[in-house]
């Protein structure tokens, strides 16, 4: 997903006290199989909240559900509703929003009929543009509180069993590590290797709504010092504003066993987690770049994560070389030439099938279509020496018309490979520009 300055949807609030109920699967039911969606390396699953369908990022970093974007919804009834205030990672203050207790969840047959939830009102606060589909919340600790939940990332579903019933697979291919819990937030024991060859020990934060592959803290008395090469970028959007660092790779990180090569890294400016309370032993995050290369299973209960490679374990870590990223930003109107058959003839310009010759009449449909605009440039990147701007309109990469493809596809072409020509057709004050710039590795 070569992805746009992975944007990292981490969304933290400080931990509440509750009486709400589990997530109970009916009698005798053993699991519960969702399918799911992987956007930008997010999970993303239907839940249905007290009768409206609607789509949650599963993020192991969040405490109690928060819903925001509802904007595509005629109403949602939220029941027992009180105001409070939450603050999250950003650089921004605390933000309003609603308390709502008594809230029945439904994911397939799995439910909960007493759910506490937050609603943030904050109309800045939507995903769906940077994503390609409607999001319009998060869940977390819940849900891995009350099963054992199976991630399987190659295949896109999750399996949520019965604590008492599961019974864990045995395989010499299944690394099991232990499993820190701590204020609802789950925590693994791993290495990262620096430049320098040293090999680190690091406790790290399992954030499956991170788009990211690994989040360091800055610690030169541990050796987390920054690389030498490394570049000033947008990290991502907390709940409480933006978030900034510096984003570079190191030469691995062994986790369970499982040494993945050439890992992407950022170290964000730790300013951004003031809210935090206490960073106890935590030295950074893994995000779903990292968790995706894996098949997962979370047992909060036992406090161990299993791990087994997939498919995806030998890809190539994913990085943003044209520099700029896209977004949806509503609809357009589009014109397109079709051919109409209008019969048999004798004469004119057609196809001949035999005898008989079929003539097309040219005509001009107009279709509605997700208008795709640039977002966001990294200074000095392909894209911002090419004079792309923010705000430009993406009509077409390397002659594919941007229209007929997901976002996620979109972000593949600008960022395919080191070397590689890209050209974007856009609009700009409702001219058509043709700009042209050659892809970079920034690590070369």
């Amino acid at each position: 997903m070569a992805l746009p300055r992975h944007m990292f949807f981490l969304i933290c609030c400080f931990p509440f006290l509750t009486l709400s109920q589990n997530f109970e699967l009916p009698f005798g039911e053993k699991f519960q199989k969702v399918k799911f969606e992987l956007v930008n390396n997010l999970i993303i699953i239907p839940i249905e909240v007290n009768g409206a369908e609607l789509s949650f990022i599963l993020d192991s970093g969040v405490n109690k559900p928060i819903l925001f974007n509802l904007s595509d919804k005629d109403s949602i009834q939220i029941n027992n509703v009180s105001e409070i205030a939450i603050k999250g990672l950003g650089d921004g203050e605390p933000i309003d929003a609603l308390s709502s207790r008594g809230n029945v969840f439904k994911i397939g047959n799995v439910v909960n009929k007493d759910q506490l939830l937050y609603v943030v009102m904050d109309t800045e606060l939507n995903l769906s543009p940077r994503l390609g589909l409607p999001v319009h919340g998060i869940i977390g600790y819940d849900l891995f509180r009350d099963f054992v939940v199976e991630v399987n990332y190659s295949s896109k579903y999750l399996k949520l069993h019965a604590p008492g019933l599961y019974k864990p697979k045995k395989s010499s291919k299944i690394r099991t590590i232990p499993l820190r819990i701590v204020q609802n937030k789950a925590y693994v024991q791993g290495h990262v290797l620096m430049k320098n060859k040293r090999s680190i020990a690091v406790e790290l934060l399992v954030d499956s709504g991170s788009s990211d592959a690994v989040w360091l803290f800055e610690d030169l008395d541990k050796g987390l010092g920054i690389p030498k090469n490394n570049y000033e970028d947008f990290l991502g959007q907390g709940l409480s504003g933006s978030i900034y660092g510096k984003r570079t790779k190191i030469d691995g990180i062994n986790l369970g066993g499982f040494q993945l090569r050439e890992a992407k890294t950022a170290f964000p400016d730790l300013q951004y987690f003031n809210s935090i309370t206490s960073m106890g032993n935590r030295n950074g995050s893994l995000g779903g770049e990292v968790l995706k290369r894996f098949t997962l299973v979370f047992n909060y209960g036992n406090r161990t994560l299993s791990l087994r490679k997939n498919a995806l374990f030998n890809h190539p870590f994913d990085f943003n070389m044209s520099g700029i990223d896209i977004q949806h930003n509503g609809m357009r109107y589009i014109s397109e030439s079709i051919a109409e058959n209008k019969g048999m003839v004798l004469k004119g310009s057609g196809k001949s099938f035999g005898n008989v010759q079929i003539l097309f009449e040219n005509l001009t449909r107009l279709s509605m279509v997700p208008e795709i605009i640039v977002s966001g440039i990294r200074a000095g990147s392909p894209g911002h020496k090419a004079g792309l701007q923010e705000g430009d309109v993406i009509l077409s990469v390397n002659g594919k018309k941007v229209h007929r493809y997901k976002l996620q596809q979109i972000l593949h072409m600008l960022n395919e490979k080191d070397g590689k020509k890209v050209r974007l057709l856009i609009e700009r004050y409702q001219k058509d520009m043709l700009i042209t710039y050659v892809l970079k590795d920034m690590f070369k």
